[in-house]
């Protein structure tokens, strides 16, 4: 009976420790959340307006030489998967590789039947998934969070545009969580290159612009740096994700941590109850025992 409370005893050790560390964990995700929240919430309205914008000049207009908005047959496929570097952080980073390989099912399947599928991982836990599953990687920007700055997320996105122009890939698209709240995320794809048209609705007047400089000059300015801040948003969102899915993670093992060590209490308590009343009972057999 000693053994097993000793096990009990050991048992409610272990899991205090562990829910101390989850409370910590949590209060570390919440300070970097509020930081990472500032940052989305200021870049997106400014983000948003530019994407919208590059958009309807692109289809607004009736020149060429755009070549970033160059349609092509999507023979050759880059996806840019945005996860994290670290895990405990609940189904955040399964929920994005998930529909990564979801886009490759059900719009990719016959490119990447032909390997004509490359991913671009931007977060260890995506690059280290893609390349244990024999995906074919490009291995060298996965390492942005270690310091996330506009200039290391550039790179990357400099890269896919390069690749782009000469045709590398038909076709690139950006998996990543955008950010609502602490508690929710959506998990989109988006196209990224070609840059998307605007679908004109009917009746819908189209819109004239007027360009100071040349057209020519101002996109050739523009487009790359609209391009590079879009990449920056979505990391920006994926990087407020995985903060505010790991407090929510640790929010949660921490209730059930607080449930298990109710529960091995109960269970402490019995057993320390069955052993004392073991112990009366000898002595009491005892005692009978020698009056007799």
């Amino acid at each position: 009976m000693s053994g097993q409370l000793k096990e009990v005893r050991n048992r409610i050790k272990s899991v205090t420790s562990t829910q101390q560390i989850t409370k910590a964990m949590k209060m570390v995700s919440a300070a970097k959340l509020r930081r990472a929240q500032d940052a989305i919430i200021q870049m997106r309205p400014y983000s948003q307006k530019l994407q919208e914008m590059l958009s309807n000049i692109v289809s607004g207009s009736s020149e060429g030489g755009m070549p970033l908005a160059d349609e092509r047959p999507a023979e050759r496929i880059l996806l840019i998967p945005v996860t994290s570097d670290r895990g405990l952080c609940g189904g955040y980073n399964s929920y994005v590789i998930k529909l990564t390989r979801e886009v490759i099912r059900t719009k990719y399947a016959a490119q990447y039947a032909k390997g004509n599928v490359t991913i671009l991982p931007l977060g260890k836990k995506g690059y280290e998934f893609f390349l244990r599953n024999n995906f074919k990687v490009v291995d060298a920007y996965w390492d942005v969070f270690s310091n996330l700055a506009f200039d290391n997320v550039r790179r990357a996105a400099i890269f896919a545009q390069q690749a782009f122009l000469n045709k590398e890939y038909d076709r690139v698209e950006i998996v990543y969580s955008q950010f609502k709240n602490a508690a929710t995320q959506f998990f989109v794809a988006e196209p990224y290159l070609p840059i998307p048209k605007v679908e004109k609705k009917k009746g819908s007047k189209s819109i004239d612009f007027a360009f100071e400089p040349a057209m020519g000059d101002l996109l050739k300015e523009l487009m790359p740096k609209i391009l590079n801040t879009q990449v920056y948003k979505a990391v920006l969102d994926a990087n407020a994700s995985e903060h505010g899915a790991r407090m929510t993670a640790m929010d949660k093992a921490s209730e059930n941590a607080n449930d298990l060590l109710k529960s091995l209490k109960i269970s402490y308590n019995r057993a320390r109850q069955a052993a004392i009343t073991t112990e009366l009972t000898e002595i009491v057999s005892g005692a009978a025992a020698l009056q007799g």
